[in-house]
C-alpha cells in the first residue's frame, strides 16, 4: 500500500494521538519518567493501514491496543524528534489536533534539552501536557 503524504496527514488528523504522561520513577534524576507517543489505532480489520503508516515513516511498532484494536505507536525520542515532527511541520494537521501537536512538540523540545531531567523541567512539561488533555495529566 502506498500512501500519499497528504493522505497520512489527513488520516492521522482523524485517527491520530499525541500523548505525553509523566509517571513516577524513582530512578529517574527527576523522580518522574516523561513519556511522549505519537499513536494511531484502528480495528484488527484494518491492520494493514497501520502496517504501511510504519513503512511510509520507518520507524515505530505495531501492536494490539484493547480487545480487537491495534495500534501504531512511535515512542523513541529520536524516531519523534528526527522523522514524525518533522513531516507534521511539512504536512500540517488541520483540526485542533495540529494544537496538540504544537504542544507534543514542545515537550520533545524540551527533552532534546534534557529539561526532563529536573524538578523545574518536569514542572515545565507538566504544565503543557495539562492544556493538552486532561487525561494527561499527573494528579
Amino acid at each position: 500500500m502506498k500512501l500519499e503524504p497528504q493522505w497520512v496527514a489527513g488520516f492521522v488528523d482523524g485517527e491520530g494521538c499525541f500523548h505525553v504522561s509523566i509517571n513516577p520513577h524513582k530512578e529517574m534524576t527527576s523522580g518522574y519518567q516523561v513519556l511522549p507517543e505519537f499513536t494511531v489505532v484502528q480495528h484488527k480489520r484494518d491492520v494493514q493501514v497501520l502496517y504501511a503508516l510504519k513503512e511510509y515513516f520507518g520507524c515505530g511498532v505495531v501492536r494490539i491496543n484493547h480487545g480487537d484494536r491495534m495500534a501504531y505507536r512511535v515512542r523513541g525520542i529520536d524516531h519523534l524528534l528526527q522523522i514524525i515532527i518533522p513531516f507534521f511541520i511539512k504536512h500540517s494537521l488541520k483540526t485542533k489536533k495540529n494544537v496538540e501537536f504544537k504542544k507534543f512538540r514542545q515537550v520533545l523540545l524540551l527533552m532534546e534539552k534534557q529539561r526532563h531531567l529536573s524538578s523545574d523541567g518536569i514542572e515545565e512539561i507538566r504544565q503543557i501536557i495539562n492544556q493538552m488533555n486532561s487525561k494527561n495529566t499527573l494528579r
